[in-house]
Formats: C-alpha cells, structure tokens, sequence
C-alpha cells in the first residue's frame, strides 16, 4: 500500500478528495499531506446546501493536524471556490476542520480535553501552540454548546460570587440547584448580575417566571436585583451564610477583647471558630479552659451563644421561628455589640432564613463548583481576562455537550 493511500484511509477521504502527495522532514519533525481534489469534481455550497456547483477557483490552506508520532503534522489542500446561482462565489467547507479555522477537528478535539485536565498554557506547551489560539478554541466550543441549553425547566436556581482576580474583581455565578451545573456567570457582584442573568434565560427559552426560588447570600445588591427581576421567587439564605455572620460576630467580639487580654486570646481564633465536632484536642482543651468563669471573658459568652444558635438548623419547622425569636432576645439583650448588630441583620432577613426549613436550598453545590474554579484559577496563575475566566467556568462546572469529533 502506497503511503498516500494509507494516509487517505486514515482520515477518511472520500472522492473527489484525495491526498495526492505527502512530504516528510526529519530534521524538522515535520509531516505534511497534501490533498487536491479531482479535476470536474462538483461541491455543494456551503450556505444554500445547493448540490453539484462547479468549482470557480482554488485556495490554498493549511491546518495543523493530530502529531504523527512524535512529528507534527499538517493538512495542506487545494480548496475550491464555488460558483453558486443563489450564493455567489463561496469556499467549500472541507469535512476535516471548521471554516475558518486553522487547526483540524480532531486536533481541536485533544487540545479540548487537555484544557479539561490542566491549564491551558500547559496544554499549549504540550501541543506546541501559542496558548492565545487555544483560548479561542475553547471559547468556541464553550460558547456553541450553551447556544443548545434549554432553561425552560429551571425551578430553584443558587447564585453566589467568586474572586476572578487579586483585589475586588468578581464574577457572580448562577447554578441549577436541581441539575449541580452553572448555567450563567458574569463579571461583577451587583444587582445587574440579575439583569444579564434574565437576558441569559430569555435566550434559552426561559422568560424567568418558572423560576420560584432563588439561594444566595445576604448582599444588598443581590437582593434588590432579585425584588426587581424575579418579584414571584422565594428567596433563601442558606445555612452556610448565616453561620458565617455569627461566626464573623464572634469573631469582632474576640479582637476587640484581645486588646485588653492578649496573654488569653492570642492565638486562639481558629479554636473559637472551629466547629466543636471538628476541633483537635489541643483546641477543644484550650476552648475548655477559657469558657471557665474565673476569666469572665466576653468572647465566652459570644461564643456559648454562637453555640446555641447552631441547634436553629436542627428545629423542627413548627419551632423554627419560636426558637429565632427566643435567641434574637437573648442576642438584643446582650452587652456585646458585634451580637446586637447580628441580632438586627437576622430580623431583616427573617423570611429568607426560615424559609430553608421549607425549601432546604443552600449554596453549598455553588461552595463546590467555586472551590474547583479557584483550584483551576491557581494552577493556571490566574486568568488573562474575565472572558477567558467564564469560558473556563462553564468547561468545569457547566456540563456542556461540547459534541468534540471522535
């Protein structure tokens, strides 16, 4: 069997193309297959679908190819240009790699499982192409696979922000809590997050009204934007967030008192802070000694209550509220202001916190997606642009049909 011959059966050539020579380099590691088509060969134009156009002129042009061995390869072909009644003079598309395009579809389609797996200046270093023509491949795919999404059927939908860069740059994402896959993500973390997010919906074949309930956190923003584009959808702050405020309260409580108590409280905020089922025994022993009364410490006191706030999420719905208000009491009634203003946060958020008793969202599916996006962030040194940042979060966390070539 003839070389050319063996290269036309394995890339599937049918008449009128053929590959009508192959040229090797060793010195380069450099295979080229040359493919030429048949003279009176017809094509069909590319935009109407008309069959058996005759061929106008040629064009030449190159792709780069799946490496052969350790060489790489390239495609290189005589294109035709058609004539079409209808059309005008067009370039036929060939079946090995899109219009435009100067890699093949097989090669996009391994250049796109490497950029899965690692970062794409890795993968770029692995193929032996510049990252920038990468990126555009995967924006691509990215983009053309979320043209085909269908958000007619989304319900319950969580929506949380991740740091894009160092600094205050952020991009807010949007999750289907029923299928665990984002559906959207923009730049920035305010209330025109939900106006794009309504704009995206709309182009999937959704309005937004299926859309009844809503888990994020207790951003100002976030809230206005919902109260203005999603007026019917219930709104839950998830367990994770409300346990971060007392934390947090906790937390002012022990730095204003380590002022006045270093010798107690240096080095001791991850022990105040660390769930009791979770601590080490050097931590659970050092929370012991200074929960006793001898010290009178302040940050005791925030932290019992801290403590008793967490049987909230253990109520059965019927006690719910009874036993918010019975803690709200306590926490308006003590002298610590950092638990008074925690205190007044939950009362303006009331409704959004009892209602995980009845829906049971929370954001800890959005948790997951976002630490897998900031592992991604930080093996790749960050992002070039936000662009390339969102591409890269529907590639881990959209669940996208890419339709790749096999």
């Amino acid at each position: 069997m003839k070389d050319t011959d063996l290269f036309q059966k394995a890339l599937g050539l049918c008449s009128p193309g053929f590959v009508e020579a192959d040229e090797f380099d060793l010195a380069k590691k450099l295979l080229t297959i040359k493919i030429n088509f048949t003279k009176g060969g017809h094509f069909t134009c590319p935009e109407c679908g008309r069959e058996d156009c005759l061929v106008y002129d040629t064009q030449q042009h190159k792709w780069r190819h799946l490496n052969f061995f350790q060489h790489e390869c390239y495609l290189e072909a005589r294109v035709p240009r058609i004539e079409c009644p209808k059309c005008g003079v067009r370039l036929v598309a060939v079946p090995w790699a899109r219009p435009h395009c100067k890699f093949t579809l097989l090669f996009e389609a391994l250049a796109m499982a490497l950029m899965k797996q690692m970062p794409v200046h890795a993968a770029s270093r692995i193929v032996r192409e510049h990252d920038t023509r990468l990126w555009r491949v995967l924006i691509h795919y990215v983009e053309t696979a979320r043209k085909k999404l269908d958000f007619s059927s989304v319900v319950a939908v969580g929506m949380d922000e991740t740091s894009s860069r160092r600094g205050h740059d952020y991009v807010t994402l949007f999750v289907d809590l029923a299928t665990r896959r984002v559906m959207f993500a923009t730049a920035g973390k305010d209330a025109n997050t939900l106006i794009q997010f309504k704009i995206d919906l709309l182009q999937h074949n959704s309005d937004g009204d299926p859309v009844r309930d809503i888990a994020c956190d207790m951003s100002a923003a976030f809230l206005k934007g919902i109260q203005s584009d999603f007026p019917q959808a219930r709104v839950t702050f998830d367990r994770f967030h409300v346990v971060k405020l007392v934390n947090e309260a906790v937390d002012q409580v022990r730095r204003e008192e380590q002022r006045d108590k270093p010798e107690l409280l240096k080095k001791t905020r991850y022990a105040w802070l660390t769930n009791p089922a979770h601590q080490t025994a050097k931590q659970a022993e050092q929370i012991h000694q200074l929960l006793l009364d001898k010290y009178n410490l302040k940050t005791a006191r925030a932290y019992r209550l801290g403590l008793n706030f967490q049987e909230f999420w253990h109520q059965l719905p019927a006690n719910a509220e009874a036993f918010l208000k019975q803690w709200c009491w306590r926490a308006r009634h003590s002298p610590l202001v950092p638990i008074k203003e925690l205190a007044a946060t939950i009362k303006n958020h009331w409704r959004g916190i009892l209602n995980w008793f009845q829906t049971g969202y929370n954001t800890g599916v959005m948790e997951g997606i976002n630490s897998i996006v900031q592992a991604a962030k930080a093996r790749a040194r960050g992002f070039r642009s936000n662009r390339h940042f969102i591409a890269m979060i529907y590639l881990i966390g959209g669940k996208l049909d890419l339709s790749l070539p096999t």
